[in-house]
Parts: structure tokens; C-alpha cells; sequence
């Protein structure tokens, strides 16, 4: 049963058991809408509390309804009958109440929650608005600045926040149904507030609405919801509720089929999907108790603080104890950021530390489930760590390599029980970073690569499988972005109107400003390293920079000049000296044209990484060119944005 009604007293309690997430069906909806009148018509009864069974209370809408036409009763109106009940209604939320869910919970005349609960309106991000008054009842509840906080950024709130802001009325403790009975009984006893939909709005002025334009259309970076959202929030403040209710509805049905929309559908369902794939449902992981790093510089010590907001405790292994020492001050760096930020408390970054043990010692590895090397990308030093872990380790401890362009099966070569050691790439910083490239060896064992997928759930990363190549997948498109990017310089485009090409067209930087960020001398070693090997490797825009010393921002010169102190780039007129030797001008081309040139370019390596078998879908292409990458969420990726789907 989907909807059920039970009785403690007075007090009706109205249960949705719709797993996995309770979401919002035809059929759910269809129940609520009959317990409304089933309560409204029984005088025995005085309050209703609205409660979910399973783990969440109603997390959003029907994924599996996402891009049919909408089955009555439509939601507006079943929000709208709450709210109107003759009873009230007290949402009791656990777990999550998202999008629709919130919007049902903002219909009840009061809302009360546990403290590890999370709401919030993430229709932004799915390229809609809220379609259920979403936009309309929050600033009645939050006011208005709080509500274009919530509303376009897409960003839930936990219960404090939440009770904070005005979105909650009580936070509880202990047994949510019992708090929630409590609270309802409690609520009887004084007057009643007025239903959100007739609360008053302090309507803000033409200025407050011109800097949120500002500054939503700044982070939204091109995406249209965010402020289409905003402009719902504005007639909310200007309108009556029925006119503003009709503005939204008709945002929604408006963004609804928009190609932002798909796009973002489109990676919706691709992160869905990556954590768990379908040929390894049936395999079982090996459990991760215990993990360890080897190498405790940027990319090892953010392996290690990724494993501790895991919960797991972690031993970080470098060559001496100087090392070991920068290896840990190097965690507590972290740490510590993320308490400046507000994401840690002190208590919780001391713990994190503490659960991380420093120690020259393989011996220290003998009981450890897991183990990441992370020091240099030299085959040489990577294989000297795997033959000390081949001796130090259990014979059943999964052993990975983070590498970024050295053949893992290089790296294996030799190793006992080879059937354990899989590729981990992490992309920096490690801690921050969602995607996990993940690449077996022929060797490795399926439940290896299931402990792999494991742990990127544990992690909350994206991982995608990739075979064996030179920069797996995302390096190798990447390569071949910037390799495309300085031939449009060969062929007269400006750096700077190419960058501001790829900004414009979603991503937070252009190929240059990139790589000055990073540093030029990286991908220039890994071309050097190769010529070295024998490698026919052509000489490029890159190399002549690094040759002149400019290695980017941290030389005060790559790509662009850079004021001591500055980060803010400079065209410049010695790099256009540099290379003025190898510029041919040919046709002007526009930014829209030099942006759709370059993610044709990616998704033509894209199409090569699927023939070759490197990647298994498109779809996990897009997902590591979004979160490894910066790829503009709402284009959907390079092989979706051009039309590469399946």
C-alpha cells in the first residue's frame, strides 16, 4: 500500500511507503489526495501528521515519469488541497525532502524534521524550476533573500539551517513519529498559522533584484533555470499568490522540454547509473575497514583526507620521517581550510587527523584492506613501492596505483596475485574532486573492481571504467582540446578570444588560462620523457613557452603576463613575439564558432575512446569531461552536445 492512515488518538498519522525513495508517482499522489478527504470527512480527528517509511521521507519527483505527460492529480493541486485541508497537516521529514517533496511539505501547515534531515529545491538543477509553488511558498516562509539562495542554487539545507531560516518549525530528537504526535497535540493548544499561501512578503526593491541578476547569471556560468528561477521569486514578491503560481507553472512547462533540460536529464541519469554498474550488481566487494597512501605530497594527502571524511582510518606511508612530517602537515592544511570555510568543525578536523597514522613502516600495512600509491609518475618508483606492498600486505588486500598516464600494466608487471591490483585515478584535489577514473588491468578480478566502485560510492565520486591508453579518458581528450586550441593560434585566432570563446560557452576557464593555472612544465616533461623514450612527438606552441621559461602563473608568464602578486591575466606581447614564427593566419572565426570547433574536437577523440573500447558509453564520457573537466553541466557533455547519444 502505498498511503496508509492510522490513528494515535486525536491525531490522524498518514504514512507514504513508496521505496526506494517515496517518490512522487501518479499513484502517490492519487493517495493523498483521497486521505485528504478521507481525515477532512472523520470529526474524531484533529491534526494529521504526514510521515515516510524507509529511509526518507518523499525525496522528489518520479524519475521514471521524467518526460511523460503529467498523470492527475497534477501536483500544484495536490500541495494546494493540503494546504486547504480542514485539518492540519504536520510533515515529519527524515532523510530528504527535495524538489516536490519539500513543496508537499511546505503545503502542510507546519514542518518538523531530524536533525540529520536535508531540503531543499534542486529543480535548477535538472534545468526546471520548482513546478509545485516552490518559488512562490518560500519566500512567505524564508523571506525573500534566503529564498533566491535556496531556490537557485539548487543547494538543500539541514534541519538547523532549515528551523534557522524559518523553512522548519522544530527540529526533533529521538523518535521522529512520537516528536512529531507531540508537536502536533502541542500546536492544537494555540492559534494556528495562516497557511504559507496567504503569509505576507516583504517585497525587496528594483535594486536588490538587479544585483541577484548579477550575481545568479555569474555562477549559473549560462545555464538558464537558475535565473529563470529568480524571475519566479520576483513575481512571488510583486504578485498575488495565484498570478505568481501561474508564472511558475508556466516557467516549469516552458524549461520543461527546453534542450537545457534533456541535456541535464541526460546526466542525471548517467550519475545515477555510475556508481553501480549492471555487469558487477551480482559481485561482491571486498569490505574497506582499513586504507593506506603511499606519498603524502598535493595528490597523496588529498587520497588520504578523502578516505578520512569517509570514516576510514588510514595509514600514510612516505620514505622518511621528514617526509612523513610534510605528509601530515600537508593533511592538517586541509583540514584546517575546510574549517575556514565553515565544512569542518575544529573537534571534526582534529578527528579527521587523528585517524591518520604516519609511519615510514610497510610493516604498518599488514592488516590493511586497501592501499593507494600515490608518489611520483616515474614507472620506476612505482614499481619499487608495489614490490615492498607485495611483501607487506595481505594476499587478499586490493593494491591500486593513482596514475594519470603510465600504463598500469607497467606498473604491475611481476606483482603476486596481479588479480588485486587495479588503476585508481584521482583528479586534484583529491578531497574535492568527484570524479574516479577506474582502470583494471587484464588481470584484475571482478571483485576488485567492484571494491573499486565501492569505494567510490563510499568516497560520493563518479566513477567511470576506462581501459588502458595514454590518458586513459579524460588526458586523452584533454590533449587533444589543447592540441586543437594552439592550432587555432597557429591559424591567427587570439589566445585571449579563445578562452573567451570556452568561457562563454559555459566553462569556468579557456584551454590557456588552464594552463597557466597548472603549470606549463607538466604536460611539457610528460613530452620530453617521451622523446627521450624514442617517441615521435611534435613540437608544440607549449614547448616554446617552457623553453623561454614560462612555465604559467607560478613564473609570472605561460600564455599570458601575470603582475607580480596577480592572477588576473594579461595579453602578451612576448609570447606573441615567441611565436609569431609559427602563425599562419587563416579565416576569422567567432567565439561561437571557435567553441563549437573545440568540443567537436572533443567528441571526435570521444567517438575514437568508444571504437577502441576505452570507454563503454558516451554518457560516461560526459561525465568525466563534467566532473573532471569543467565542462558546462547543462550542455550535457561534449558527446551529448554534439549529438553523440546511446
Amino acid at each position: 500500500m502505498t498511503v496508509t492512515i492510522d490513528r494515535q488518538g486525536e491525531i490522524a498519522t498518514v504514512t507514504v511507503d513508496n521505496p526506494p525513495v517515496n517518490a512522487l508517482s501518479a499513484a502517490l499522489r492519487q493517495g493523498l489526495w483521497d486521505a485528504v478527504a478521507t481525515l477532512d470527512a472523520d470529526a474524531s480527528v484533529a491534526a494529521v501528521v504526514l510521515v515516510c517509511a524507509g529511509r526518507t521521507f518523499i525525496a522528489g519527483a518520479d524519475v521514471t515519469e521524467f518526460g511523460k505527460p503529467p498523470v492527475p492529480p497534477h501536483l500544484p493541486d495536490l500541495v494546494d488541497r493540503i494546504e486547504a485541508a480542514a485539518k492540519p497537516w504536520v510533515a515529519a521529514i527524515h532523510g530528504s525532502a527535495l524538489g516536490g517533496g519539500l513543496e508537499v511539505a511546505m503545503g502542510c501547515r507546519f514542518r518538523v524534521a531530524v536533525p540529520d534531515a536535508w531540503l531543499g529545491l534542486p529543480e535548477v538543477g535538472l534545468g526546471i524550476v520548482p513546478g509545485a509553488g516552490g518559488t512562490v511558498r518560500t519566500p512567505r516562509l524564508l523571506g525573500v533573500p534566503a529564498a533566491v539562495d535556496l531556490v537557485t542554487s539548487g543547494r538543500p539545507l539541514r534541519a538547523a539551517q532549515a528551523a534557522e531560516a524559518g523553512l522548519v518549525d522544530a527540529v526533533v530528537q529521538g523518535d521522529l513519529l512520537e516528536g512529531a504526535v507531540a508537536f502536533a497535540r502541542l500546536a492544537l493548544t494555540r492559534p494556528l498559522p495562516q497557511p504559507v499561501s496567504t503569509r505576507p512578503i516583504a517585497a525587496p526593491d528594483a535594486d536588490f533584484w538587479a544585483e541577484q541578476e548579477k550575481a545568479v547569471a555569474k555562477s549559473a556560468r549560462g545555464a538558464a533555470a537558475p535565473l529563470r528561477a529568480l524571475a519566479c521569486l520576483r513575481k512571488a514578491a510583486e504578485a498575488d499568490f495565484a498570478d505568481a503560481m501561474a508564472f511558475e507553472r508556466q516557467t516549469f512547462l516552458d524549461l520543461r522540454g527546453s534542450e537545457q533540460a534533456a541535456a541535464l536529464r541526460h546526466v542525471f541519469f548517467a550519475e545515477r547509473a555510475a556508481p553501480r554498474p549492471a555487469a558487477l550488481r551480482d559481485v561482491e566487494p571486498l569490505p574497506l575497514r582499513r586504507a593506506a597512501v603511499i606519498g603524502g605530497g598535493t595528490m597523496g594527502a588529498g587520497i588520504a583526507a578523502a578516505l578520512r571524511d569517509a570514516g576510514l582510518p588510514v595509514v600514510l606511508v612516505e620514505r622518511d620521517d621528514e617526509a612523513v612530517a610534510r605528509g601530515m602537515a600537508n593533511l592538517r592544511g586541509i583540514f584546517d581550510g575546510a574549517v575556514r570555510r565553515g565544512k569542518l568543525t575544529g573537534a571534526q578536523a582534529e578527528d579527521r587527523l587523528a585517524g591518520v597514522t604516519g609511519t615510514t613502516d610497510y610493516a604498518a600495512l599488514a592488516d590493511t584492506d586497501l592501499v593507494i600509491e600515490a608518489v611520483f609518475e616515474e614507472i620506476g618508483v612505482k614499481r619499487a613501492v608495489f614490490d615492498r606492498l607485495a611483501e607487506a600486505c595481505r594476499p587478499d588486500a586490493v593494491l591500486a596505483t593513482n596514475t594519470s598516464y603510465l600504463d598500469p600494466r607497467a606498473i604491475a608487471k611481476g606483482l603476486p596475485g596481479p588479480e588485486r591490483f587495479i588503476g585508481l585515478h584521482f583528479f586534484s584535489p583529491a578531497n574535492v574532486m568527484k570524479l574516479l577514473e577506474i582502470v583494471p588491468v587484464p588481470q584484475t578480478s571482478d571483485r576488485t573492481l567492484a571494491t573499486g566502485f565501492a569505494l567510490a560510492r563510499a568516497l560520493k565520486k563518479i566513477p567511470v571504467r576506462a581501459g588502458i591508453c595514454e590518458g586513459f579518458i579524460g588526458n586523452r581528450i584533454l590533449k587533444r582540446y589543447r592540441t586543437a586550441a594552439e592550432a587555432l593560434v597557429r591559424q591567427g585566432v587570439a589566445i585571449a578570444e579563445i578562452d573567451a570563446a570556452m568561457r562563454g560557452h559555459g566553462f569556468a576557464m579557456g584551454p590557456f588560462e588552464a594552463q597557466d593555472l597548472g603549470g606549463l612544465d607538466i604536460a611539457y616533461l610528460q613530452r620530453e620523457g617521451a622523446r627521450a623514450a624514442g617517441q615521435a612527438v611534435p613540437e608544440t606552441l607549449g614547448d616554446l613557452l617552457v623553453r623561454a621559461g614560462r612555465k604559467g602563473q607560478k613564473t609570472g608568464g605561460g600564455w599570458y603576463d601575470y603582475a607580480p602578486g596577480e592572477r588576473r591575466p594579461q595579453p602578451s606581447a612576448i609570447v606573441a613575439d615567441l611565436l609569431a614564427g609559427s602563425v599562419d593566419p587563416g579565416p576569422a572565426m567567432d567565439r561561437k564558432a571557435i567553441a563549437a570547433h573545440l568540443v567537436a574536437e572533443m567528441a571526435a577523440e570521444g567517438q575514437a575512446i568508444l571504437d577502441q573500447g576505452i570507454a563503454q558509453t558516451p554518457a560516461e564520457i560526459d561525465l568525466v569531461e563534467i566532473h573532471g573537466y569543467g565542462f558546462p553541466r547543462w550542455r550535457g557533455g561534449p558527446m551529448f552536445a554534439t549529438g553523440i547519444r546511446g
